[in-house]
């Protein structure tokens, strides 16, 4: 083919292309003073692990006065299964007071962030990270993301299996450059050559690769939200397999049909040993044939998609020295938040700590950080950070739950006895004011969002009903929207969609319920099915599961696009016989 005949790449394929490995000048910028970097560093700096922001909240009044923006970075650690020592979150919980403002951010995907760091203190924050060997490469960019795991700490031979293999795979497509180490670490340079990355070459992947091991009996991860999701089949606590799902992905753009969330699909059955070859195959058809000239497209699952599932599963046994086997029937996965005091299966305990949209700060109402890192120090608590933005405290004695309670309650933190359902069950993305890519609030607005469906739901008699409710400021989908039973999606300032049907299974999609409504409407556009539902549902009968059956629906949705129509005026309120 020749040159012009050659689809057109994207600019930050050629930024890849040109940065020498990551590198780019993100090490000479380092040493101007300067508040921020220059587009090409700006992306080559999310293989490190960082988000160049502003404060959206200031950006307007600064450009009134002529003044640049407010600019700051986000820096996320990769934290595979979101295991840390107590040493390690320790660590952590001071590099908050150092450097961001006294806060630090559990994801939607088991990682840390930290918001507000000023690019003067960037390589400090980053090398105080490793020291406790706390990575941030690869947490964002175009590469295998963080690598989710079953949270629940459990000792049985699988759960520790599933824990090991959330590390090898992160490893096992861990860039090779030595840039990160050269930039931060003041590791010795080395010159780049094309065997510097031997599995991503010099333009790494089409966009970002994200993957999640699990079992059958627990869907906390939503592995089926992934680009590459493994379900470990047991017999007890003896794994005999794996079931592989593949082309799983949130995002979509507004008003686009041609762009979607879709639930993975089944590619088979693995034999325990073949986990990492696995994982390398499905992300290396991705490197080979992703989209590289419309990053809008670029996902796995837009490939999966275009090709169909049989293409796919046909190219990837063409590349595998193993033999895939047929996809093992499994029951709809239940769902765990593990809030509250839960057995580890060793004689010891671990307690689930809720923490609001993931912020972990001190506020004049409650001392959430004050009070985990006390914990954490006084019983050497490990820590298991959850895909629901929670905190599970581990290998804890019996004798040191009282204790716990009593230092949540000492610093007003809410925990079992003082949350409902809606609240436990509730995530929020960070949005306004550092995310760049947000169309409205998320974070802050969620909490009185909640409160006022806490009281819906109290009047209907619904307080004890389990309900997952997520929020995001558009329509990237990092809360994991599109699974919930509510979800309310950002489509402009202060105005959202609202999405209804999923479950807490994460086995199906949402549908649009009501496009466009704004933040003083959402519960008055919910109050008539939310009364149906109380009226009409059948015993243990979510409003996910609800839903679906007044629509009619029997096949769960798969797919849902940035340009639905909303179905509010077509679903039957009353009782469907």
């Amino acid at each position: 083919m020749r040159d012009s005949d050659k689809p057109k790449e994207s600019k930050v394929e050629g930024f890849k292309k040109q940065s020498n490995h990551l590198r780019g000048t993100i090490a000479e910028s380092l040493e101007l003073d300067t508040t921020h970097f220059e587009e090409a560093d700006v992306q080559l700096l999310k293989f490190h692990g960082s988000y160049q922001q502003d404060d959206r909240d200031l950006r307007r009044d600064l450009k009134a006065e002529g003044k640049e923006k407010a600019y700051s970075f986000m820096i996320r650690a990769a934290i595979p299964g979101g295991i840390l020592t107590a040493d390690q979150y320790l660590a952590l919980d001071e590099l908050a007071d150092d450097f961001a403002g006294g806060a630090l951010r559990v994801t939607t995907r088991q990682g840390i962030q930290f918001h507000g760091i000023l690019k003067g203190n960037l390589k400090k924050h980053i090398a105080a990270m490793n020291k406790r060997l706390i990575t941030t490469l690869s947490a964002c960019g175009d590469v295998q993301r963080n690598v989710m795991a079953c949270p629940a700490p459990l000792k049985d031979p699988a759960h520790q299996t599933i824990r090991k293999l959330a590390v090898d795979i992160a490893k096992a497509l861990q860039p090779s450059s030595g840039a990160y180490h050269e930039i931060w670490l003041d590791g010795e340079k080395h010159l780049s050559t094309q065997d510097e990355e031997p599995f991503y070459g010099d333009q790494y992947l089409p966009r970002k690769f994200k993957t999640g091991i699990t079992h059958a009996g627990d869907n906390s991860i939503d592995v089926y939200s992934y680009d590459c999701g493994l379900i470990a089949i047991l017999d007890g606590t003896k794994i005999l397999g794996y079931n592989v799902v593949v082309g799983g992905g949130m995002g979509m753009t507004h008003k686009k049909a041609d762009t979607f969330a879709r639930i993975a699909s089944p590619l088979g059955f693995i034999e325990p040993d073949c986990v990492l070859e696995t994982v390398r195959t499905v992300a290396a058809i991705f490197r080979d044939h992703g989209n590289r000239e419309d990053r809008r497209h670029a996902r796995l699952k837009y490939l999966i998609e275009a090709w169909g599932m049989d293409r796919f599963r046909e190219e990837f046994k063409s590349r595998v020295a193993f033999e895939l086997s047929d996809w093992k029937p499994i029951d709809v996965p239940a769902y765990h938040d593990y809030i509250g005091k839960n057995p580890q299966d060793d004689g010891k305990f671990f307690y689930g700590v809720f923490v609001e949209n993931g912020r972990i700060r001190d506020t004049d109402d409650a001392k959430l950080k004050t009070a985990l890192a006390e914990i954490v120090s006084n019983h050497h608590a490990g820590v298991v950070l959850t895909p629901n933005q929670n905190a599970l405290l581990t290998d804890l004695d019996e004798s040191a739950i009282g204790p716990i309670e009593e230092t949540l309650r000492k610093h007003n933190v809410a925990y079992t006895d003082t949350l409902s359902n809606a609240r436990r069950l509730s995530m929020a993305c960070p949005a306004l004011p550092t995310c760049g890519l947000a169309i409205t609030e998320a974070e802050r607005v969620m909490p009185s969002f909640i409160d006022r469906i806490e009281t819906e739901l109290a009047q209907l008699d619904l307080q004890d009903e389990p309900i997952t409710i997520r929020m995001t400021g558009c329509p990237n989908g990092c809360a994991r929207p599109y699974t919930a039973d509510i979800a309310f999606v950002g489509r402009a300032a202060d105005a959202y969609h609202v999405f209804v049907g999923g479950d807490r299974s994460g086995t199906r999609l949402a549908d649009l319920y009501a496009a466009d409504v704004s933040a003083d409407h959402v519960v008055d556009v919910l109050r008539p099915l939310l009364a149906s539902w109380s009226k009409h549902r059948k015993s243990g009968q979510g409003l996910g599961d609800f839903y679906q059956q007044q629509a009619g629906r029997k096949t769960p949705r798969q797919t849902v696009t940035g340009a639905e129509e909303p179905t509010k005026d077509l679903v039957q309120l009353e009782v469907r016989l």
